[in-house]
């Protein structure tokens, strides 16, 4: 206990977000009558505020929910469509779409976080906006991670003539750089909440605010119109899942990619990965190859259709798999598309935050800009940075998963949730590009097969795989077990001890027994679990 984050739990609700004020934010929703639902909305709202670079309502996400009084798990994606005219021809790699107009998707966050208190929570809208509202106005302190983010990524942007200026007078406070309690505040983007507030989502979806973005994009060369706005409607699905360790974890499905995450699952269930040494070779080996076989089955099966994914997942292909992992000859292969990207530095920035109230409702919501400020395009005038979703779709030539105007776009985003006889034990997401599905195996493995506490389970040092053969690991992992894994064919490369680059997870339990919630964040972010 000593020297380590307290061990935080209630009995009346929980919020585990990125950082310590969006998680009040829900919490304070959660105070005042709102159940996990108004809460989702206000997190989310104040991330865009505390984290503009990672998410936002110009975003998408995705969020599985159960619902209390239905006794059931749902899906929510809020992921929209290729935009109708995308003109995927122009395109042969996706480091074509990294910024600008041509990158940006049509909002889904918005839509997402009004469904969710529309349809289950107590609240308007404008009450769970209230304290982004506040955010924005008020303004507040940056702490360190926001310091590095902002700055790092203004240095990005300072040579895009056309975006830079308004992210400079956005985010910057006037100078050329931000510090450790610099006042970040958003008056443009309180102003544009409050319209929200007032008219509704479809301010953006085909309103005042809709036809700005188009015109501005319009502008700068992109090709997203109205029509693509007034589109955007979240989907309810059914989520799908596999058994681990006696819990049913559950994620969305395709044209979500986090099958790959159940899929490592199923195959690691047929190894007693809890006999073996925590953090040894035999532990980690085991691991990063069910990882990398994943990882090339959804490469080669991407967006499946239900009975190809029930043949992926059944135990047919799930025992080949384990055979390929048994045999000791290297595995390499993809992790991220169909073609590897130019470099492991990947730009995806994305959030993720698990909710629980004492109803019984749960929810884990992952939401993201796709890169840090997305596109980089900020509308002038209104505080709303837009995403760079399509940097996402894979528009290689030769590739059989080529976007296609109008169609889904399949997202790496696997926010989850696991239930034990029916009643929901564990909400565990995190941001990380393609590592989502690897960190959250991480994790779960140190929770569920070595038995640490969450908090300790999350904290556990973790690795990045990326395509053939390379991975990073945090150095806190010993030095012989690195050699050892590097003399089974593994290239690993060890980088800080602690880095985001493998994640940054926020996650609730809940014990059966008792009803007790306990919360966890990740200190590779600002992540904080705050209780009623």
């Amino acid at each position: 206990m000593y020297g380590r984050r307290p061990t935080l739990t209630s009995l009346r609700g929980m919020v585990a977000a990125a950082h310590p004020l969006a998680a009040q934010a829900g919490a304070r929703l959660l105070a005042s009558g709102g159940n996990a639902f108004d809460a989702a909305a206000a997190t989310a709202a104040a991330l865009n505020l505390v984290e503009p670079y990672m998410s936002g309502f110009g975003g998408m996400g995705l969020a599985i929910c159960y619902v209390a009084a239905e006794k059931r798990l749902r899906v929510l994606d809020f992921v929209t469509p290729i935009p109708s005219k995308f003109p995927v021809e122009r395109f042969n790699r996706r480091e074509e779409l990294a910024r600008g107009a041509l990158a940006v998707g049509s909002p889904g966050n918005l839509a997402g976080w009004h469904e969710l208190v529309s349809t289950y929570g107590r609240k308007p809208l404008g009450e769970a906006l209230r304290p982004a509202i506040e955010l924005a106005r008020d303004g507040f302190p940056l702490i360190e991670f926001n310091v590095a983010e902002i700055n790092e990524t203004a240095q990005l942007l300072r040579s895009e003539a056309a975006l830079y200026p308004e992210i400079a007078r956005t985010y910057l406070a006037g100078g050329a750089t931000v510090r450790i309690g610099t006042i970040l505040r958003q008056p443009d983007l309180a102003s544009t909440f409050e319209a929200i507030a007032a008219e509704g989502p479809r301010h953006l979806y085909g309103g005042p605010l809709g036809r700005a973005v188009v015109a501005h994009l319009a502008k700068l060369g992109g090709t997203l119109t109205l029509s693509d706005l007034e589109a955007v409607a979240p989907v309810w699905r059914d989520p799908i899942k596999v058994s681990y360790r006696g819990l049913d974890v559950h994620t969305a499905p395709p044209p979500c990619e986090g099958f790959q995450f159940l899929l490592t699952l199923r195959i690691l269930e047929g190894f007693a990965l809890g006999d073996l040494e925590r953090d040894g070779v035999e532990h980690l080996d085991t691991v990063y190859r069910a990882i990398r076989l994943a990882a090339s089955v959804r490469i080669r099966s991407n967006n499946p259709a239900p009975a190809k994914l029930a043949e992926l997942l059944g135990d047919e292909s799930v025992e080949a798999l384990r055979a390929r992992l048994r045999d000791g000859r290297p595995i390499s292969g993809p992790t991220e598309q169909w073609v590897a990207p130019a470099s492991s530095e990947d730009p995806g920035h994305t959030t993720s935050f698990s909710i629980a109230d004492r109803d019984g409702n749960m929810i884990c919501l992952t939401q993201s800009l796709g890169s840090p400020f997305g596109s980089g395009v900020v509308v002038p005038g209104t505080g709303l940075c837009l995403n760079n979703f399509l940097f996402w779709s894979d528009v290689n030539p030769e590739s059989p998963n080529r976007a296609k105007p109008g169609a889904a776009l399949p997202m790496c985003m696997s926010p989850t949730l696991s239930l034990k006889e029916a009643r929901p034990v564990l909400a565990l997401g995190t941001p990380g590009s393609y590592g989502i599905m690897q960190t959250q195996v991480q994790a779960l493995v140190q929770h569920l097969d070595f038995g640490l506490p969450l908090q300790e389970a999350i904290e556990a040092p973790r690795a990045r795989l990326w395509d053939h053969r390379r991975i990073q690991v945090e150095s806190r992992l010993a030095g012989p077990t690195v050699d050892a894994l590097r003399a089974r064919g593994h290239e690993l490369e060890v980088f800080d001890p602690w880095t985001m680059k493998v994640g940054g997870m926020q996650a609730i339990a809940v014990d059966p027994a008792t009803g007790a919630f306990t919360g966890a964040a990740d200190p590779r972010r600002d992540g904080y679990a705050i209780a009623l």
